[in-house]
């Protein structure tokens, strides 16, 4: 039997998307339903990153569940010392699935080649699936659809905003990136060029104009994490914080739009948003944090084979 695997949302089906995020919307609604559903099953949990959602998320997941999560630091495993696929070999006989927060996306290509069990992307330098399908889970709880709706990403062109143009390109959420830096790390011609043809992607300057008419404005860290505090980073944040700040999210941006403001955390208040914007009424950001609780638990079981794939 073929394994399914969650790494960049590309190779899933709109329909595989659509689902999940229906199921993570039932099953918040109706948690004790699916209290026993993993039971005697175990997810490894390995982070070469820091990490404050996707480890809660997952971890908790798991309880609820009736399962069971094991953290894994890569510093303080043999991940540090021996080749990745080796170690994946060995763990993949042990546990039900695996999620990875690596600094690699090839070294999780590596895990998935590799693995006897589902690999969960759970983030890296190109991709955030888990993030994505948990803020269109929010989305749709909010708004009633994805289809029609207008979503603009303003920020660092980074592995949250491919994730975000695939999983809006493919559930019909028009996305129009405002994006005057972008990490090269993250790029990926092939991702753009597939948007592009769908006629749903579109990119823009002009971050006033694609503010008034989105339902929805996202923005995230001008800085990956692992960089924010790096002494040898100090010269590029400013050299960025410079360039941004023109599009930040705030009060004067804001002025006239209704749409809903999101932001996947952790949030550098004062540079890709104002305080007051976090606390705004049309601010959604703590129930799409909390979302990823229940979209881990709709990953899970679809990965799992606990929903119809």
């Amino acid at each position: 039997m073929m394994i399914m695997h969650l790494l960049t949302l590309k190779e899933w089906t709109p329909k595989q998307i659509e689902e999940v995020i229906d199921k993570s919307i039932e099953i918040k609604k109706n948690p004790l339903k699916y209290r026993t559903s993993l039971s005697d099953k175990s997810l490894a949990m390995i982070f070469q990153k820091t990490s404050t959602r996707t480890r809660v998320s997952f971890e908790v997941a798991m309880t609820q569940l009736g399962g069971h999560a094991l953290y894994l630091d890569w510093r303080t495993t043999n991940l540090v010392l021996a080749d990745i696929r080796d170690e994946t070999r060995y763990m993949s006989r042990n546990v039900d699935c695996i999620m990875a927060r690596l600094l690699k996306h090839a070294d999780l290509r590596a895990m998935a080649k590799t693995s006897r069990v589902p690999i969960i992307n759970g983030c890296d330098d190109k991709y955030h699936p888990c993030q994505a399908i948990a803020d269109l889970m929010t989305i749709k709880e909010k708004k009633g659809k994805l289809k029609g709706l207008k979503l603009v990403y303003v920020g660092v062109h980074n592995n949250v905003c491919n994730s975000l143009i695939v999983g809006c390109t493919k559930t019909g959420v028009k996305i129009t990136a405002v994006t005057p830096v972008t990490n090269e790390a993250a790029f990926d011609k092939e991702l753009v060029g597939a948007a592009k043809k769908t006629g749903l992607y579109e990119t823009s300057l002009d971050v006033k104009k694609a503010v008034q008419e989105a339902d929805v404005v996202y923005t995230d860290t001008w800085v990956d994490m692992e960089f924010f505090l790096d002494p040898k980073f100090k010269k590029e944040k400013e050299s960025r914080t410079k360039l941004m700040l023109p599009y930040q999210i705030n009060k004067k941006l804001m002025r006239g739009s209704n749409a809903l403001i999101m932001h996947d955390m952790p949030i550098h208040r004062g540079y890709e948003i104002s305080a007051d914007m976090i606390e705004s009424p049309n601010s959604i950001i703590y129930d799409q944090s909390e979302n990823r609780l229940h979209t881990a638990k709709g990953i899970l079981l679809k990965l799992l084979g606990k929903t119809a794939t």
